[in-house]
């Protein structure tokens, strides 16, 4: 069975349905959720939902102790739902190709350093486009700029706010965040 670890940074929504979606999966299952914030939601979520958590700071980020907790708990696959720090090299060569990220907007727009949640819809509503959507992408060592695997775009309409944008961006990644995770384990050996 292939391992899957979520790192997270807020409230946890995208890593609930992911941890859902993969408990009714004979081939994977979110083993374990990493978290740099000892106060975001995504915590209780972990409780609730029985999968083990560990809470880290930057300096167990940048030093090599996480890479040690990810190798010794034989994690395959990285999932970043909500994830706002930087992944350390070393994390990136150890796990190429190996570590996914969702961003809520249709890359390469909208994308780099503080472009994230109601930040990236914020500029969007500003800017009077008329779509947005969610990227999924390999990570590299500069934010939002790893190879694309999937993008899936949706309307926006002249009313929308922000946070009307922020929750039909939402629902896309709900629908296919699960699904293209699972597709991209499916070439694993």
């Amino acid at each position: 069975m292939k391992r899957i670890a979520i790192f997270a940074s807020g409230s946890g929504s995208n890593a609930e349905n992911l941890v859902k979606h993969f408990e009714e999966n004979d081939h994977a299952e979110v083993a374990q959720i990493f978290c740099n914030n000892p106060k975001a939601g995504v915590i209780d979520r972990a409780r609730k939902l029985g999968i083990r958590f560990l809470v880290f700071n930057n300096e167990e980020l940048n030093s090599g102790f996480l890479l040690e907790k990810l190798k010794s708990a034989k994690i395959d696959l990285i999932v970043l739902a909500g994830f706002l720090k930087k992944i350390p090299t070393s994390i990136i060569e150890a796990y190429e190709n190996r570590i996914v990220n969702i961003h809520p907007a249709l890359l390469p727009d909208y994308g780099g350093e503080g472009m994230y949640g109601i930040h990236v819809h914020r500029e969007v509503v500003e800017n009077e486009e008329e779509e947005t959507g969610i990227t999924i992408h390999y990570v590299s060592e500069e934010y939002d700029e790893g190879e694309i695997i999937f993008q899936e775009s949706v309307e926006i309409d002249f009313e929308d706010t922000p946070e009307d944008v922020q929750y039909k961006v939402q629902q896309l990644e709900y629908k296919h965040f699960p699904e293209v995770v699972e597709y991209i384990l499916k070439d694993f050996d």
